[in-house]
């Protein structure tokens, strides 16, 4: 009679070892740039795009990016002042939540938010997005639609038909209001009708100076900021 498959035992112990192994070496990748780098800055991200982030690493190959694994990022820089790295880097950790990353570089300050208030993108809004403008469409012909386009508009709510061969709509059709939460079905006709709504940009959120340990903050609202018995992760 064959074993079964349930009686089959998994040792855990390979993969422990290469997840805490993974984490170590970020933590001292993470000091070596504290010890390499002039400036840390913790940045975040609106309407993250891989992409986009992948062209700002693309652009600033002469610094490090890391983004995500908050808890182990703030392990390496410390939580308070009896466990921080360098000075002041316990500050830096509390600003270590939700989709943020660190930025190592020896650009100064005034660089760093010149590039960074200038780099906006627009992309397709996604569900879940907050529209930014009423969105109606106009009735009558939809040339840019191939005939088979038809059912798959008419399943996403539009009132379509195919009139002598060409995708019609037959009246005018409101897809959103301005502040309207996004449904999978509004972010997939923003898209089909090439309606860009998400800005892509990266917020400056604060500095550490590695030469001083002076620490700036930037920013404007007290949520941005952790509270000590918080531990949220951005994995």
């Amino acid at each position: 009679m064959p074993k079964s498959k349930r009686d089959k035992k998994i040792s855990l112990t390979k993969t422990a070892k290469k997840g805490l192994e993974s984490k170590q070496k970020l933590i001292e990748e993470l000091r070596k740039c504290v010890d390499t780098y002039r400036h840390l800055f913790i940045f975040s991200v609106a309407n993250m795009r891989n992409n986009k982030l992948k062209d700002i690493r693309t652009a600033w190959k002469h610094s490090r990016f890391f983004f995500g694994k908050n808890k182990v990022m703030v392990v390496a820089l410390g939580k308070g002042e009896t466990d921080e790295y360098k000075d002041n880097l316990h500050k830096v950790s509390k600003y270590l939540r939700g989709e943020v990353g660190v930025l190592f570089t020896n650009k100064t300050k005034d660089e760093v938010q010149e590039y960074f208030n200038h780099f906006k993108e627009l992309d397709y809004a996604r569900a879940g997005n907050e529209a930014q403008m009423d969105t109606t469409l106009d009735e009558g012909p939809l040339e840019q639609f191939p005939h088979s386009m038809e059912p798959q508009l008419r399943q996403l709510g539009l009132p379509t038909a195919l009139k002598k061969g060409v995708v019609t709509l037959l009246k005018d059709y409101e897809v959103c209001k301005e502040g309207d939460m996004l449904t999978p079905e509004q972010a997939r006709i923003l898209k089909l009708f090439s309606i860009q709504m998400a800005e892509f940009k990266v917020h400056i959120k604060c500095m550490w100076n590695s030469e001083t340990g002076e620490f700036q903050s930037f920013a404007v609202e007290e949520e941005d900021v952790q509270d000590d018995d918080e531990d949220e992760d951005a994995e």
